[in-house]
């Protein structure tokens, strides 16, 4: 591969971020084998520019400094400028995230970093105005020139700082999971929830769905009325709030208050992915009408604007679109103003402006009122003498009116690549849907994602992709893909019981053992031994908005290993669990997912196991009950598969409640079933 100093490559690249760039001054390259080889031949800093297409600060950035001449001019003569799309490469993120925090004690995006020819960072920031990153790129480019051993010497420590972070070490002490103190490890997380509004205290408010989840099971296993009170209340103020849109459904990434009301009004596919499997699952547990409403309406948000014709998912929707002046701004397509809404709406202004709070509480900037609630149906319907009927009606009217009003605004842009990781989160949400609601399109969309993934990104060595657009797959997958994608087939499998799915999701973990795993820690490196370590290879074990890769698959191994009666699974995801306990009272929501793991060894956790030509029937019973201490699994027919063998009886449909494969006198019912589990 050739290169010039004197052009942008980016317009070669399928990531829609990139392509956004490919007509800047500024002579962008992408992240690849021959760049380095390239900035290294030159004797030339590296300035890597590391965002994502719905992120608002990238924008600016662009606007104000990647646009500009000048300021092309400074970075075109003196590095070589890489621009990396992060959703694409988590990896290269990581390490220079890291770098970053261990520079500034902070990070974010855009993440802007300069770094020695082969790589190595010395020095970053995120966002920078005009002037100061030109003075900034400046200065350093008059170290390198007049004292580069000031810079070889920092790269060098930081890079031995960055290899020292994220190391789990192997865990010898012999852990009695029965005896972990939940109560004191409640009591502790409990200081930092939000009692009135939900979420937690801080603002930005963050949904953070992995841990409602956890929150949600502890709370029902132990029967703790108070959590459970406080995850209703989190759950209806996110439903009731602006971060959900209440047009076209969907929720934006986060709120930039403490009400739930502002949203950073970017759309991200796993946030709605992990959401619905969330409120599917609150709705299973509590029969609220208002989370029905939010699964519905978020995946119809999803059917209309992130599903390709082939059963993908594309990643996300913009913040910013263009104004009525034609200038990008954050949100214009999502507000109204109250004159807008007036003459859409008519004589039902009056019931609309109490039902979303157009008023002071709902008001945002420049007289743009974005749509947030405060009071229940009920009340309305109390407040406005009118039947429940009449408001639904209502409402969808409303909603119709004011989805045209949209089409006359100009959308904000699609990022339209599809991620392995992210589509195995959203696999996993239609299933999760399915499972509560028994809406077949829900299932119907779901097989075709899951085909989708198996024809277009898996290999037949049990290599997976990780990003398709335009017709191409050009990135190896990380952990996070293969653990997604596991979950989600697991998830389907239990729905369908096609054990095609699960046979796919054994072939998956298989090569995770053979390309990823660290024999040293017990744990999965983010990146496969195939792909050239740069820097180190990380292993990426704490939860965040998205649960970890590590912890997803220590889930995945501990089903995996319950179906297969495999040890080695099984002992590997105690392992994982073992590593990480030591570091859980300190921070407890960054280890939800493992907290949910460890509730299946603290709690009793049955395997059900239903045979017989009605057990997808019976199953499917089943499905809509909150269970979330039962692996579930079944067969139509003779069954050598250890949890199956012996256990089929001609003309009969059985019920096993088991522990380990061990199991208790077979019941013919699913509703004696329910009273031994529930």
């Amino acid at each position: 591969m050739i290169h010039s100093t004197f052009q942008n490559e980016l317009n070669k690249e399928t990531s829609p971020y990139l392509l956004q760039h490919a007509n800047n001054p500024v002579h962008w390259k992408p992240w690849n084998v021959h760049t380095l080889e390239f900035a290294q031949k030159e004797n030339k800093l590296l300035l890597i520019s590391i965002g994502y297409s719905a992120c608002h600060w990238c924008h600016v950035m662009e606007k104000e400094c990647f646009e500009d001449t000048a300021v092309a001019e400074v970075m075109n003569s003196n590095y070589i400028n890489i621009k990396i799309d992060r959703e694409e490469r988590p990896d290269v993120d990581q390490i220079y995230m890291n770098a970053l925090q261990l520079i500034t004690g902070s990070g974010g995006w855009p993440l802007n970093i300069i770094a020695l020819p082969d790589g190595r960072p010395f020095w970053g920031g995120t966002y920078f105005s005009k002037e100061n990153w030109i003075n900034a790129l400046q200065q350093i480019q008059h170290i390198f020139k007049n004292q580069p051993e000031k810079l070889l010497e920092y790269a060098d420590k930081l890079t031995s700082g960055i290899k020292t972070m994220d190391l789990v070490s192997l865990n010898k002490d012999t852990l009695d999971f029965s005896s972990f103190d939940f109560k004191s490890l409640i009591l502790q997380w409990e200081n930092q929830l939000d009692w009135e509004k939900g979420g937690t205290k801080k603002a930005p408010k963050f949904m953070m769905p992995n841990s409602i989840m956890f929150l949600m099971r502890y709370a029902y296993q132990t029967e703790n009325k108070t959590l459970l009170e406080y995850v209703n209340l989190t759950l209806t103020q996110m439903a009731y709030g602006g971060i959900f849109d209440h047009i076209n459904g969907g929720f934006s990434r986060y709120s930039v208050d403490e009400k739930w009301h502002i949203p950073h009004f970017e759309k991200m596919l796993y946030d709605n992915a992990l959401l619905v499997s969330l409120y599917s699952d609150a709705y299973s547990l509590t029969k609220k009408p208002l989370y029905k409403d939010v699964v519905f309406e978020t995946l119809a948000f999803i059917k209309e604007e992130l599903t390709d014709k082939g059963g993908g998912f594309y990643s996300a929707i913009d913040a910013d679109s263009l104004n009525k002046k034609g200038i990008l701004e954050e949100g214009a397509y999502y507000v109204f103003t109250k004159k807008e809404l007036q003459t859409a709406l008519g004589k039902d202004f009056t019931l609309f402006a109490a039902y979303y709070n157009v008023n002071n509480y709902g008001k945002w900037e420049h007289d743009n009122y974005v749509l947030i609630r405060k009071t229940s149906d009920n009340e309305i319907i109390n407040e406005f003498q009118i039947t429940k009927e009449e408001l639904r009606e209502k409402k969808k009217g409303w909603k119709v009116k004011l989805q045209e009003l949209r089409k006359t605004k100009s959308k904000p842009r699609l990022d339209n690549k599809i991620l392995t990781s992210w589509n195995g989160l959203m696999l996993k949400g239609y299933v999760d849907a399915y499972r509560a609601f028994g809406e077949k399109e829900f299932l119907d969309i779901a097989i075709k994602n899951a085909t989708f993934i198996s024809e277009k990104q898996l290999q037949e060595d049990g290599t997976l992709f990780r990003n398709y657009n335009l017709e191409k797959s050009t990135i190896s997958a990380f952990l996070e893909d293969y653990a997604s994608l596991v979950a989600g087939y697991i998830s389907l499998y239990e729905i369908t019981l096609d054990e095609k799915w699960v046979l796919l999701s054994k072939k998956l973990v298989d090569f995770t053992f053979e390309q990823f795993f660290d024999v040293s820690s017990g744990m999965f490196f983010f990146t496969s031994k195939k792909n050239k370590a740069f820097i180190t290879r990380n292993i990426e074990y704490r939860d965040n908005v998205i649960p970890s890769s590590n912890s997803v698959h220590a889930k995945n191994l501990f089903w995996l290993g319950h179906f297969f009666d495999d040890k080695k699974y099984i002992e590997t995801s105690k392992q994982m669990l073992k590593n990480v306990l030591p570091e859980v009272d300190v921070y407890p929501y960054g280890y939800s997912n493992w907290l949910d793991l460890l509730l299946n060894y603290s709690m009793p956790f049955n395997e059900l196991v239903i045979i017989g030509k009605k057990a997808k029937e019976e199953l499917t019973k089943i499905h809509c009950h909150y269970l979330p201490n039962t692996l579930k699994v079944g067969s139509l027919i003779k069954n050598t598969s250890p949890l199956f063998k012996n256990r089929f009886v001609p003309y009969k449909t059985l019920f096993y409640i088991c522990t380990d494969n061990h199991c208790q006198i077979p019941l013919s019912s699913f509703e004696d079933v329910l009273l031994k589990i529930q």
